[in-house]
């Protein structure tokens, strides 16, 4: 649904050039949500911004529903806009218009005619919770209400693409709990493909299916969520599950474990010890639930160096887990 390739966008300031993007490439497949994660400064809004077009990018390709946006014109530009909605951080609602009118504003823009603008408006906000509150002004409602009229709103024109730029970051835990459910019930409902950005942790944990790490610029790992948790060395693992740093002792193995879905069930630890006759040491971990699935991280210490484990490695290779000596 979304293909960027070798994705570049520079800004320059008082003869200064600050690579935003810098040579990104990734896809997005059609009806998954799939997100970007990084710190502030990382690129991730320039990144989003340029996959509706509102930067535009130095150089590279940015394909949606299998348009090249770059080599369009500026009325099929417009068009291709429409079937892209956006949701904005700060919600960005006319404060001068009541809830209905904020939803019917793109409608407005569109050309949609009066009496089938007010249907479609009536539909957007039962569909997100808000069929009450039509005849409120922004100033009346709580900012998780006003998300969901910037969510109803993004979605006006019917899009297939749901771009969504820090949407809970200004939200306390409860009401982005909320916004997030309601965001993948759409995407499963409507069959929209979600592209988002965000610098929480919580948001991948809830409802990514995908998701792509950015550090500067560049996107440092990408891929299915679960696939990346169990992967040896991921990024995402050790930000998701940070375990405490411990030196192995002398004669000592420290061991990261990484387990999802039946693993997870399995009392793992206590079978490796009566395998072996060994004691085992927990050092730290953590279990967190992960895209409807049980995924955790756990830190050992086994007796003996790495050759002496090898085959208490292997033991526990064998039933699915994934297995790291520590560094």
């Amino acid at each position: 649904m979304i293909q960027i390739e070798k994705l570049r966008k520079v800004y320059r300031d008082r003869g200064r050039a600050v690579t935003a993007v810098d040579d990104v490439d990734l896809t997005v497949a059609d009806g998954e949500v799939f997100g970007v994660l990084g710190r502030s400064g990382a690129g991730k809004s320039t990144l989003l911004r340029c996959v509706n077009l509102l930067e535009r990018p130095d150089s590279g390709r940015v394909t949606v529903a299998g348009q090249d946006l770059l080599a369009l014109s500026g009325g099929e530009l417009r068009r291709a806009r429409q079937r892209i909605g956006m949701i904005h951080q700060h919600f960005g609602l006319l404060s001068s218009r009541t809830v209905a009118g904020n939803v019917a504003f793109p409608l407005e823009v569109m050309g949609v005619p009066r009496a089938e603008r007010g249907e479609r408006v009536a539909e957007l906000l039962d569909l997100v919770g808000l069929a009450d509150h039509a005849g409120a002004h922004p100033a009346q409602i709580s900012g998780g209400q006003k998300q969901r009229v910037g969510i109803a709103r993004a979605l006006a024109g019917r899009p297939k693409v749901l771009l969504s730029d820090e949407a809970t970051s200004a939200l306390d835990p409860e009401t982005t709990a909320s916004i997030l459910a309601l965001l993948r019930d759409l995407n499963r409902r409507l069959g929209l493909t979600v592209l988002l950005i965000t610098h929480e942790m919580e948001v991948v944990k809830r409802i990514c299916d995908s998701v792509a790490i950015m550090r500067d610029g560049r996107i440092t790992e990408a891929g299915p969520v679960r696939d990346l948790l169990t992967a040896p060395g991921s990024e995402l693992a050790r930000d998701l599950f940070p375990l405490p740093a411990h030196a192995p002792r002398p004669g000592s193995t420290v061991v990261d474990v990484t387990f999802e879905g039946d693993s997870a069930d399995r009392p793992f630890v206590s079978a490796l010890a009566r395998e072996f006759g060994i004691d085992v040491n927990i050092l730290g971990g953590a279990v967190e639930e992960v895209g409807g699935a049980r995924v955790g991280r756990l830190r050992v210490e086994l007796p003996g160096g790495p050759e002496e484990n090898a085959a208490r490695l292997a033991h526990l290779r064998a039933q699915g887990l994934t297995v790291e000596v520590a560094p």
